[in-house]
C-alpha cells in the first residue's frame, strides 16, 4: 500500500523508515538525526528492492524486502525533522518533476526477534511482529525507470557505506 498525501489525515506525525545514509552509524544520522528523534528501531519495508547510488541508496517497488529502522521523531521536532528530511532527499512535492525520491506512507514490518534496544517505548510506534504506517522515501520515477534497465541491485536489500563501489 503506497500514498502519497503528504498532507492527508492520516499522514499525522508518522515515524519515517530509512534505509541508507542516515541508518546508525552512516554519514548522515548524526547530522541529521542526533537529538531530533525520540525512538529508533530495526524495521523491515516489505515489496521493495534496493539498488546502488552514487553514494546512497535507491529504495523502489518490487519483489523483495529492504532493512532499514524506523524513526520515530522527538516531541516538538517533527515539523523540523520533517524538512530535514525531505530537504536532503531532494523531494519538493508529491510528483514533481525534479524530485530525487517521492515522499510516500507504507507498511513497514518491526521484526519478531530484535536484540536491539529500542529507545521509545514499545507501543509509540507498534510491538514487535507488528507492522506500521511510516514515511519512506522511495526513488522517483524516472530513477526508478533508469535502476529497472541498468541499476545495480544490492543482494539481501542491506546498505553500507562500507562496501565497495559497484556492490561487491
Amino acid at each position: 500500500m503506497t500514498t502519497t498525501v503528504p498532507g492527508g489525515p492520516d499522514a499525522a506525525e508518522l515515524p519515517f523508515f530509512v534505509y541508507g545514509t542516515l541508518l546508525p552509524g552512516e554519514p548522515n544520522h548524526d547530522l541529521f538525526l542526533r537529538g531530533r528523534t525520540a525512538g529508533e528501531r530495526p524495521a523491515v519495508l516489505p515489496r521493495a528492492l534496493l539498488y546502488e547510488g552514487p553514494g546512497y541508496p535507491y529504495a523502489i517497488e518490487g519483489h523483495g524486502r529492504v532493512h532499514g529502522t524506523l524513526l520515530i521523531a522527538a516531541p516538538g521536532v517533527y515539523g523540523e525533522l520533517l524538512g530535514l528530511l525531505d530537504h536532503l532527499e531532494e523531494f519538493l512535492g508529491p510528483g514533481h518533476p525534479r524530485n530525487l525520491y517521492e515522499r510516500v506512507v507504507r507498511e513497514v514490518e518491526l521484526p519478531a526477534r530484535s536484540t536491539a534496544r529500542p529507545t521509545a517505548e514499545a507501543g509509540e510506534a507498534g510491538e514487535p511482529g507488528e507492522s506500521v504506517r511510516a514515511w519512506v522515501y522511495l526513488a522517483a520515477t524516472a530513477v526508478t525507470r533508469s535502476l529497472r534497465t541498468g541499476g545495480v541491485l544490492i543482494p539481501e536489500g542491506r546498505w553500507s557505506t562500507g562496501r565497495a563501489a559497484g556492490g561487491a
